[in-house]
């Protein structure tokens, strides 16, 4: 028997609004979906698997996917993971929740940078501790500023349960931490004994590559937890992600009860995805997308650099967002009604810190739309700009910002 669809439900996250242009969600491009590799892929899986591609897996995630994994980490990154540092997860958002709730307990502090990835931070807030923003500038966070932070909360008495940053293309600044501040970053926690987690979730998309080397990679064994998703280099559908970590951790995420319940995350789009990689897809489909993610970047610059010269940005070297500076302190705030109205929406850079700062920020993304489309999104945003009265002169000074906030 079929059953028919029910009409009018939902099936994705995101609709836009007709005729408006939405360059604030951190989409995939729809036509960078690899549906045709995807479809290989399964129906080769479930020939070299058999009924073993749809039982309960293995905890930590299926053999084929950790080796194939950590011998990509080996080519994109400055040290291949052991097998048994590799837990497979239900994307970066699941590894989030999962590291926090072996690291954390109600009442810790977790440092973050600002700004940070802000729905990361809806997720540490669900494990009730305190979450405090880490000095930071221009270059991201200031590992000497931090060691001072540190040993005050030290004689407060507050454990700090770990320190949460995205190192490598940050969400939503598009920025790198620079090779010096990482080694001290991880010199600081290390004689702090607070756990770095790190998320590499943009390192596949870098312009040129390679990324710069993840923190996990040049750290001692057990100081560094590093999440990862293939929601950005293959599709978000999948909710298939990993941690790369010590044995211990590893051990703690793979013991919670619901992960022996269920028999491991995803264990069927594992397998895919390991098929998908054997097949040579998944290397074809990343240098594509590479090459469509640049194009996008590059038209979105030169739009703004067009239309609103008066904003201060950083061209990003990977990811998939462009962090605009504003002259006027609440800019980034003020204006969102306005451009809504013009048909283009971003999402406003308060939303990426802790405290009640960043009005003067927005960040766009140029993941989801053609080149042409995101000339007209920010066309529309330029005359939202004007209508709304900001300040239309250009801002004198360096790309970058002394003093986010």
């Amino acid at each position: 028997m079929v059953v028919p669809r029910p009409s009018g439900l939902p099936i994705v996250q995101f609709r836009s609004r007709t005729g408006s242009i939405d360059l604030g969600w951190g989409h995939p491009h729809p036509a960078a979906l690899p549906v045709e590799g995807w479809a290989d892929a399964s129906h080769a899986a479930l020939r070299r698997y058999g009924g073993a591609a749809l039982t309960y897996g293995h905890a930590t995630g299926p053999g084929p996917l950790i080796e194939w994994l950590c011998e990509r980490l080996g080519e994109v990154d400055g040290a291949a993971p052991e097998p048994g540092q590799v837990f497979v997860t239900a994307g970066a958002s699941h590894a989030l929740d999962l590291v926090s709730a072996v690291l954390c307990r109600p009442g810790d502090v977790v440092l973050v940078d600002a700004p940070t990835y802000h729905l990361a931070l809806r997720i540490i807030a669900d494990h009730r501790v305190d979450t405090v923003a880490a000095p930071a500038d221009e270059e991201g966070i200031d590992p000497d500023a931090t060691a001072e932070l540190l040993a005050r909360l030290a004689r407060q008495g507050r454990r700090v349960a770990m320190l949460y940053l995205v190192p490598t293309f940050n969400n939503p600044t598009g920025r790198s931490l620079p090779a010096g501040r990482r080694a001290a970053l991880l010199a600081v926690a290390a004689r702090a004994g607070v756990p770095v987690v790190e998320d590499d979730t943009y390192r596949e998309l870098a312009y040129p590559a390679p990324a710069p080397a993840s923190l996990f990679s040049a750290a001692e064994p057990g100081t560094v937890v590093r999440i990862g998703s293939f929601a950005k280099s293959v599709a978000p559908g999948l909710r298939l992600g990993w941690l790369t970590a010590a044995l211990p951790i590893v051990d703690a995420v793979a013991a919670r009860g619901y992960v022996d319940s269920g028999g491991g995350v995803n264990h069927a789009n594992a397998l895919i995805l390991a098929e998908f990689a054997a097949l040579g897809w998944y290397r074809r489909h990343v240098e594509a997308i590479r090459s469509r993610y640049r194009r996008q970047r590059d038209a979105l610059v030169a739009a703004v650099r067009d239309e609103l010269p008066q904003a201060r940005f950083a061209v990003p070297d990977g990811g998939w967002f462009l962090w605009l500076r504003l002259p006027h302190p609440y800019a980034g705030t003020e204006l969102l009604p306005h451009a809504e109205a013009a048909g283009v929406c971003y999402v406003p850079g308060r939303q990426f810190f802790v405290t009640d700062t960043g009005h003067r920020y927005l960040r766009l993304s140029y993941s989801m739309c053609d080149p042409e489309t995101l000339t007209e999104g920010v066309r529309r945003l330029a005359g939202a700009y004007r209508a709304a009265g900001l300040p239309v002169g250009s801002t004198t000074g360096p790309v970058g910002d002394p003093a986010p906030g």
